[in-house]
């Protein structure tokens, strides 16, 4: 490799971007031919495919039978707008952040809610520490950090006899980690991420406690429309059914479903983990050992699987955002890794997508470029 000599494997695809992520594999136009295209969404037709989506969701996440399952606008952060701003301010809040996403949350609450909140905040490659963290307030954190490839490894220190809410944006979670549902009252994710859908659309599971609050407490600021989900202190429950607050693209539901059927295939939410499991550690067993590159993640019991972020650590790099984005560069214009450069706010070097879609050969042919893309630009400096 030192000899520049270029790798003669390649990803059969070369998508590992953190957003939106790969299609399922082998992916076909064709095989959303069924959409009921010009067709009303609250037609019967509408109505069975948005209720599918529901009841596939449900069963591949395991999610239980008591916890509501709605579609909502506005993709994950949609999602966690909503319960932000319909459940937050009965209680005290804690807010929990260790990437950009979390950030924009605790941002929300404190300036545009005003609300009086604990914050906790951890650097990129790690979390905070949950044993310091009052769960008798409302809490809202994410699962897993897609910006920063750290996550919460179980949900432990969650208490069972908790009196706060627990809301958790797990966009880049769900269907690659195990969540504990009986410890999360608030889950949100989108389509686009571990299983590859479309964009602009937000899942929002709640638990009876969160409903309980919905319905029994009202914020102090007005809603808009779009976040509304009761009417005369009782939940719409028509959100919950398929009855979204907007109109959804039926395109990009059948997409939804196609996606759902493929994890059913394989054997639903087990089979999605292992996956992301084997591409996370196709990465990081490639650079273990090497003293160039490390995981941005400081604890591997906290390293995500889907969000994988890297960052060079040769000495003899002179700057070190510049020689990331220009390995960035390098990897994309070989058609090896498209979007594969860390987040814009996130510290310099490479974030590799290891989701549920993603073929573990594909991530194992992407290493050795990467050490050919690092090698060449350290040659051109």
């Amino acid at each position: 490799m030192k000899d520049l000599t270029i790798p003669a494997a390649r990803p059969v695809n070369p998508r590992f971007s953190s957003g939106p992520c790969a299609k399922i594999p082998h992916y076909s136009l064709d095989m959303l031919s069924d959409a009921p295209l010009g067709r009303s969404h609250r037609a019967a037709v509408g109505k069975a495919r948005l209720a599918e989506a529901i009841a596939l969701t449900r069963e591949v996440l395991g999610v239980p039978a008591d916890y509501r399952i709605g579609i909502v606008p506005g993709s994950d952060t949609g999602a966690v707008e909503m319960a932000m701003w319909t459940l937050l301010g009965a209680r005290p809040v804690e807010m929990l952040a260790w990437e950009s996403f979390g950030e924009g949350w605790v941002t929300d609450a404190v300036k545009q809610l005003k609300l009086d909140a604990t914050v906790r905040k951890a650097d990129y490659g790690r979390i905070v520490d949950f044993a310091q963290v009052d769960f008798d307030k409302d809490v809202v954190f994410t699962w897993n950090g897609t910006t920063s490839g750290v996550r919460v490894p179980n949900g432990d220190a969650i208490p069972a006899d908790r009196a706060g809410l627990t809301i958790c944006d797990a966009t880049s979670a769900a269907f690659a980690m195990d969540l504990p549902f009986d410890k999360l009252d608030v889950v949100t994710f989108s389509w686009q991420k571990v299983l590859g859908g479309e964009g602009a659309h937000g899942m929002l599971i709640l638990s009876p406690r969160a409903v309980e609050r919905l319905e029994t407490y009202t914020p102090a600021w007005p809603l808009p429309k779009i976040f509304r989900l009761t009417k005369g202190g009782k939940l719409i429950e028509g959100i919950f059914q398929g009855e979204t607050i907007n109109t959804p693209s039926m395109l990009a539901v059948e997409d939804y479903l196609v996606a759902l059927k493929w994890a059913q295939s394989l054997g639903g939410l087990k089979a999605l983990i292992a996956r992301a499991d084997a591409n996370a550690a196709a990465v990081r067993d490639f650079i273990a050992g090497k003293d160039w590159i490390a995981d941005l993640a400081e604890d591997p019991a906290t390293a995500s699987t889907t969000s994988v972020c890297l960052r060079f650590t040769d000495p003899a790099i002179r700057d070190g955002a510049a020689f990331a984005k220009a390995v960035a560069k390098r990897l994309e214009k070989e058609g090896v890794a498209l979007d594969a450069g860390a987040y814009r706010d996130a510290p310099p070097g490479l974030r590799i997508w290891c989701g549920s879609t993603v073929e573990t050969s594909d991530v194992a042919a992407l290493m050795p470029w990467i050490e050919w893309a690092y090698r060449a630009e350290l040659a051109a400096q």
